[in-house]
């Protein structure tokens, strides 16, 4: 998986780093901070400019999690429920994860559809609450667009650094980014494997 992700990235350019974006936030196993990671280290090697690679790839985000909120607002609670219990094994999402975070989005308003775009678990989930309390569309894209603009200027100033530290990057950027892809890869199979209904 490391290989593939490389390569949308060096073929793929800015389109593909969107393209990435979007699916890591539609499916699970593919973690925002390798895409972003990864190609942050190809902006210190001079293969893309900051500005271009920061808004594509927030762009890309914010489309990838537009698909949960609409789903969420088109189907609601009656529609989405049978849905969450058919495929939520492949999800890793429990009708229990809707309802939780539902009333966490009641509780703290709009605003944490900002703040969990910081939260490694937390920041896909949240669209579909939104979704479901019908958050006006523009303003839904607004706030998952800024927070995702500043984690993904995180990321990428996370693969400049470690661009610029590690020594011979191209000779490990492959082992670092298949060994994060397989954690990631793990801890989806673990989640899938100790899913349970609610």
């Amino acid at each position: 998986m490391d290989g593939w992700i490389i390569d949308v990235i060096a073929r793929g350019g800015y389109v593909g780093i969107a393209l990435l974006m979007a699916l890591e936030n539609i499916f699970p196993p593919i973690p925002s901070e390798l895409i972003m990671g990864a190609a942050g280290v190809a902006l210190a090697q001079g293969r893309f400019s900051f500005w271009p690679l920061l808004l594509w790839g927030t762009l890309g985000s914010t489309l990838g999690n537009y698909v949960w909120f609409l789903a969420a607002d088109r189907l609601g609670y009656r529609r989405l429920q049978p849905l969450v219990h058919r495929h939520g094994r492949w999800l890793t999402m429990t009708w229990h994860d809707v309802e939780r975070s539902t009333a966490f989005f009641r509780k703290h308003g709009q605003w944490i559809v900002f703040a969990m775009r910081f939260s490694p678990f937390f920041r896909t989930m949240i669209s579909v609450p939104a979704g479901l309390a019908h958050m006006g569309h523009v303003r839904f894209l607004c706030f998952t667009f800024a927070g995702a603009l500043v984690w993904d200027a995180l990321l990428i100033g996370g693969g400049v650094w470690a661009a610029d530290t590690i020594h011979e990057v191209d000779a490990v950027l492959g082992p670092i980014v298949g060994g994060l892809a397989a954690l990631a890869i793990a801890f989806y199979l673990w989640r899938v494997w100790r899913w349970k209904d609610d």
